[in-house]
Parts: structure tokens; C-alpha cells; sequence
């Protein structure tokens, strides 16, 4: 059975866990030959989510619900996150080294966003939305709060139409392993307040 340790060393090394399924107990590591990324210090937003942002109602917390924004982004009809990776992920939470942001529009949770931290290195696992631009807003406060705490890489895996949309893009699997070389001897650390809308509209 994988231990927390070990699923920190496969992140080291530029791995990464997942299931088949959601009922299926193992697990296998993950190598893409690209590798998608995002930017540190914010993302692209379209005017749309900008005007959204603007018209005010907006907020983000760190960490407030971590287990329920894991939970909210394993449900759907098909999942990766089997139930050993929430235990996973639930442990390397309590241990400082997984981090959510939820975002919430009057007060109701929007969306959300979950990954794992290793130095000046952090790779985003899953999002999620329940409003429109729920999950683009957490990862752009997610994007600005990594830049503010001396992140250098935030991974997502796959690049998606959706992530390229927001500024990612893939990179080879040789040039993300240089990238993630220099970011985990990083001194880096994941912690709040965020910034309030107003500030995060500023910052692009």
C-alpha cells in the first residue's frame, strides 16, 4: 500500500497516482511524455470572468474544506480518485503538504481546486464547479497566492483545451523534469490570507 512518503517521492521524481476508477483499489504511477502547466502569478481570464469578478460577491479561502473539495471533485461519473487516494490525500493534508482553495460567490461554494505541495513545486490534482467560473477564479487565486508564497511550478498533468484556454501549456517530459529539479529546492510554503477580489482583479 502506497504511504505518503512514497507518493511524495513519485511527485519528486515527476510522477504521479491514479486510478482506473473510483471503485478500483490500485493504483499505477503516471508519466505523460508532455506535461501541462500552468503559469505562477495568475492566469488568463476572459472579459466575461473578469466583469463576473468585478460585479463583487466573490471570495476564496485556503484549506477551509479541504476533504469536501477533494470529495466534490471525485464526484462524477467517472473518476480517478479512488478511495486509497483520499486517504492519501487526506494525510499529506494533515501533514502541510496538500492544499485546497475554495472560491464562493453570496456566500454559496462555487468551486474549488486541490493539489499537492514539494517545495517551491505544486501539482494540481483536481477542480471543480458548481457556478459559472467557479473553478477558473480558484485557480487564478490559486495562481497569484503560489507567485506570493515563492512557488516556481504549477503542474496540471494534462493540458486540456479548457487549461490551455487559461494560459497553460505542455511542455515535454525532459523539460519538465529540468523545471521540477530547480522547483522543489525552492523554499516555498502554501499559507494565507489570500486577497481579497478587489486585489485579485489588480493583479490581472
Amino acid at each position: 500500500m502506497l504511504s505518503p512518503a512514497q507518493l511524495l517521492a513519485g511527485y519528486a521524481s515527476g510522477v504521479f497516482p491514479m486510478a482506473d476508477r473510483a471503485d478500483d483499489p490500485e493504483l499505477y504511477w503516471v508519466d505523460p511524455p508532455w506535461r501541462g502547466v500552468l503559469p505562477v502569478g495568475g492566469i488568463h481570464l476572459s472579459r466575461s470572468t473578469r466583469r463576473s469578478l468585478a460585479r463583487g460577491g466573490w471570495r476564496a479561502t485556503l484549506n477551509a474544506d479541504f476533504a469536501g473539495t477533494v470529495k466534490a471533485c471525485a464526484a462524477r461519473p467517472e473518476t480517478w480518485i479512488n478511495a486509497p487516494l483520499h486517504r492519501l490525500y487526506a494525510q499529506l493534508h494533515a501533514a502541510g503538504r496538500a492544499h485546497s482553495v475554495e472560491v464562493w460567490q453570496d456566500g454559496a461554494l462555487a468551486g474549488g481546486v486541490f493539489g499537492v505541495s514539494l517545495g517551491g513545486a505544486f501539482f494540481g490534482e483536481s477542480m471543480f464547479s458548481t457556478r459559472t467560473n467557479g473553478s477558473k477564479l480558484a485557480l487564478h487565486w490559486l495562481s497569484v497566492q503560489l507567485q506570493d508564497c515563492g512557488f516556481k511550478l504549477f503542474d496540471t498533468q494534462f493540458l486540456t483545451p479548457h487549461l490551455a484556454s487559461l494560459g497553460g501549456v505542455e511542455i515535454s517530459r525532459a523539460a519538465y523534469h529540468r523545471r521540477l529539479a530547480t522547483a522543489i529546492l525552492a523554499e516555498a510554503r502554501l499559507a494565507g490570507p489570500l486577497p481579497d477580489a478587489g486585489d485579485l482583479l489588480a493583479r490581472g
